[in-house]
């Protein structure tokens, strides 16, 4: 689904208001050290990180999607940034679970957990 590209290239932009137009009123994030459950909560931590890891690259990878019918869609990914903190190069990964709704013909996320990849 081309909605989770658009959310994955809004993020780039550093800019909340491109994120922003890609959010349900009521989305929820589960952060690994903070779930966010308003706009403004999501908008805070979204900025925080942009100032903490400069020049910040998002990436999608290994894509599964879980479910996609009329209104909903669920998928999976593990999600790899890059950046620089304090003037130093920077990378990690996760794994991610995203859920979107069609709202008045558009679709929206409404729900993201990102957390650290299991121990092995």
């Amino acid at each position: 689904m081309e909605v989770l590209n658009e959310y994955i290239k809004a993020t780039n932009t550093h800019d909340f208001n491109q994120v922003r137009k890609l959010l349900h009123d009521h989305a929820t994030y589960f952060f690994s050290d903070m779930t966010c459950t308003t706009l403004s909560e999501i908008q805070s931590y979204f900025e925080n990180a942009w100032s903490v890891v400069k020049d910040e690259n998002y990436e999608a990878r290994n894509v599964q999607w879980l479910f996609i019918n009329s209104t909903s869609a669920a998928c999976t990914y593990i999600y790899f940034y890059e950046g620089y903190v304090k003037g130093k190069y920077t990378s990690g990964h996760g794994r991610a679970t995203n859920v979107f709704v069609k709202n008045s013909n558009k679709w929206l996320l409404i729900h993201e957990h990102l957390s650290p990849l299991p121990l092995q």
